[in-house]
């Protein structure tokens, strides 16, 4: 398949999980529980209906590949190319009416990502790489991404989706990294690794991701010249806990922090 016709599909992907997840935005959705009483992981029925849309045009154009979906399960997950979604990055996000939440779509050869897409259909915006550059499409134009220079923690901007997400263990290793930052923003899930790549924060911290959560996002990142990591500086796309930095200086010193 070349280049240009794989640009098209993930595009496709792209508009089709769109069109089955835009008419329950902002509207009067269901949302059901999963993680059952005494904790709140929300799922909606925009979430099903864009996975399922991105599932049946993969498995009708690449029977062979693996898919890995936050929704409905995993099938083949050992094939060569593996696709790995998450129709919607941010529920929380999307049930409140907020357009900070994403669809990501990622693409793993050998369980190595290869290419990553970040879609907001809402506000027409797309974020994507391959690991060597990255782009971003939207209202303003097309442009490349790339993460801005940042000397130190004191200088930069850190990101979470929450504080409240993290556990007993992790909560005082962010808040010491938090604490040596100039500023903090909360709240955008998917949206911070996209605006590191675009060079408009410097670190993202969080904890308790899973692959659907970072795998796309890891080509996006790296194409745009940023690092992303476990917190003991391993490979990011398994999920768990993740520091990604736009500058590899901001990155050594939050892991010194993290593991302190």
């Amino acid at each position: 398949m070349s280049a240009v016709d794989f640009e098209s599909f993930v595009r496709d992907l792209a508009r089709i999980s769109g069109e089955a997840i835009l008419p329950f935005f902002r509207s009067s959705i269901g949302v059901e529980n999963k993680a059952g009483k005494g904790a709140f992981d929300p799922v909606t029925e925009g979430d099903r209906a864009g996975e399922a849309a991105m599932r049946r045009m993969i498995r009708q154009t690449f029977p062979a590949h693996g898919i890995i979906g936050e929704e409905h399960g995993t099938e083949n997950a050992d094939a060569e190319h593996v696709w790995v979604l998450d129709p919607i990055d941010g529920t929380r996000a999307f049930i409140a009416g907020i357009p900070l939440w994403g669809t990501l779509i990622g693409l793993a050869r050998h369980g190595r990502p290869v290419f990553g897409m970040m879609h907001q259909p809402f506000i027409r915006e797309k974020f994507w790489g391959d690991g060597a550059a990255a782009r971003y499409e939207g209202p303003a134009g097309e442009r490349a991404l790339r993460t801005r220079a940042c000397e130190s923690l004191s200088a930069a901007t850190i990101m979470t989706t929450s504080p409240k997400l993290f556990d007993a263990e992790t909560i005082g290793r962010y808040q010491a990294v938090e604490a040596a930052c100039r500023t903090y923003r909360y709240g955008a899930d998917c949206y911070a690794y996209c605006m590191l790549a675009a060079g408009h924060v410097d670190l993202v911290v969080e904890a308790g991701l899973k692959p659907y959560d970072i795998l796309a996002l890891v080509p996006i990142i790296e194409g745009a010249g940023g690092i992303v990591t476990t917190w003991d500086g391993g490979p990011a796309a398994g999920g768990g806990r993740i520091v990604a930095a736009g500058d590899r200086r901001v990155h050594a010193e939050a892991l010194k922090l993290l593991n302190g």
